[in-house]
């Protein structure tokens, strides 16, 4: 374990700014994904990344795992995902060619470094060892896609390389039909679909913009009401391929933004929404995926149970 002390002067400053003058070479940045990934404690826990240095938290000592270390400073960031058997996730589908699990809320479905642990890849490399060499970037753990670290929901491993690029083209592809579950703001009435091009905008391409970006690409998002609510309301929505944040994107630029999606939307102020941290509130649920198998050419329909904001209250 990597140590350091936190100074007095440090009380009231973000940890995640503390950790990262702390730690010689390590960015802002980097920091972040090391707290995301749980790799720092502090006095014995695990603190969130916008957590603020408290009184009582003066002079004590940060640790911070070794390899998710190294691999946030870019010392072996292509070191394979380690597996992490502590993560409990639930098995939805296994055969010889993938594994399916329910990611929960709050997970990143993979390492943005080697070494960092915490994820769904550091999950499912635990329970199936053989995913770890199966995607061509090792971080990855065999994952053909990936969710927001707030959504929740059906996520797809493949089992070997040579599966990995059949069962990416298999989720990719226009008879994949994806069903996500997504509370709105507002009052939404019937049904509707959104058919704006998504493009990439940011530095890094971290965010999309329905209308514009960078190589905008075709995208459809239909969805229905199937629940209105006090102010909101549940909606059961349909995609094929899907491109990145097309969910969220879409919905916010139809009027109906995600409740907890401060990217896309607007903090929406309700009675049903808990005061946890950003990530745990994002009310997004990948319910299903619907595709084709990569090995025996068979339809497959694998489906994540619903979160408790999601069910039917009538």
């Amino acid at each position: 374990m990597a140590r350091a002390r936190i100074p007095p002067e440090s009380v009231g400053q973000r940890i995640d700014h503390v950790v990262a003058a702390a730690i010689p070479g390590l960015s802002v940045a980097a920091a972040r994904r090391l707290l995301q990934a749980g790799a720092v404690r502090l006095e014995g826990r695990k603190p969130r990344k916008g957590a603020k240095i408290e009184a009582r938290e003066a002079d004590a000592t940060i640790e911070i795992d070794d390899a998710a270390l190294a691999g946030a400073r870019g010392e072996g960031a292509r070191l394979p995902v380690a597996p992490d058997a502590g993560l409990a996730v639930e098995v939805l589908h296994a055969d010889d060619a993938l594994v399916a699990i329910a990611k929960p809320a709050g997970m990143p479905s993979h390492p943005l470094a080697g070494g960092e642990r915490g994820t769904a890849a550091n999950a499912i490399v635990a329970r199936f060892p053989e995913c770890a060499g199966a995607s061509p970037d090792p971080r990855e753990g065999g994952l053909v896609h990936r969710l927001d670290t707030g959504t929740s929901g059906v996520l797809i491993a493949a089992r070997s390389a040579q599966v990995w690029p059949a069962l990416r083209a298999a989720l990719t592809a226009d008879s994949c039909e994806k069903t996500y579950l997504a509370e709105v703001a507002g009052a939404p009435a019937g049904a509707g679909v959104e058919t704006t091009p998504i493009g990439r905008v940011g530095r890094r391409g971290g965010r999309v913009r329905v209308g514009g970006g960078r190589q905008p690409q075709a995208a459809e998002t239909a969805w229905e009401v199937i629940e209105p609510r006090e102010g909101t309301a549940l909606l059961r929505v349909r995609l094929s391929a899907g491109r990145p944040h097309q969910v969220r994107a879409h919905l916010a630029a139809a009027g109906m933004p995600i409740v907890g999606d401060r990217r896309y939307g607007v903090e929406h102020e309700h009675e049903h929404v808990d005061e946890h941290d950003q990530r745990e509130r994002l009310r997004l649920h990948a319910l299903s995926v619907r595709f084709q198998h990569p090995v025996s050419g068979e339809t497959i329909l694998i489906e994540a149970p619903p979160p408790d904001w999601a069910m039917i209250r009538a």
